[in-house]
């Protein structure tokens, strides 16, 4: 599944207006948090972790409109806990948003 920036660079620019360094902070805090959580997903021992972070991550994603990343969290919500699959694809997704550049 192809990234597409659509609402979630839409929601930082609406946030950032015309200041490119705020949307440039904005935008590395997402990926920092984001990733965090995946982290903490694949270092997850239990189903109780696994749901915690999960959840997380789908609110982070939510909040920052990144439509497909909530998506991914809240399959893995509904999934087997510790699917790596599942975290693969959320890591991919980051790794997509990070490799972008667009101010």
């Amino acid at each position: 599944m192809a990234y597409e920036s659509g609402s979630f660079e839409t929601a930082l620019a609406a946030a950032a207006g015309e200041d490119f360094a705020l949307f440039a902070e904005l935008r590395l805090a997402y990926l920092e948090s984001a990733s965090r959580q995946i982290d903490l997903l694949r270092r997850s021992r239990c189903d109780a972790n696994w749901r915690m972070a999960a959840a997380r991550l789908q609110g982070i994603a939510a909040s920052f409109h990144d439509q497909e990343l909530e998506a991914l969290a809240r399959d893995a919500l509904a999934g087997a806990p510790g699917d790596p699959f599942a975290v693969r694809r959320m890591g991919a997704h980051i790794d997509e948003i990070g490799g972008q550049i667009s101010v």
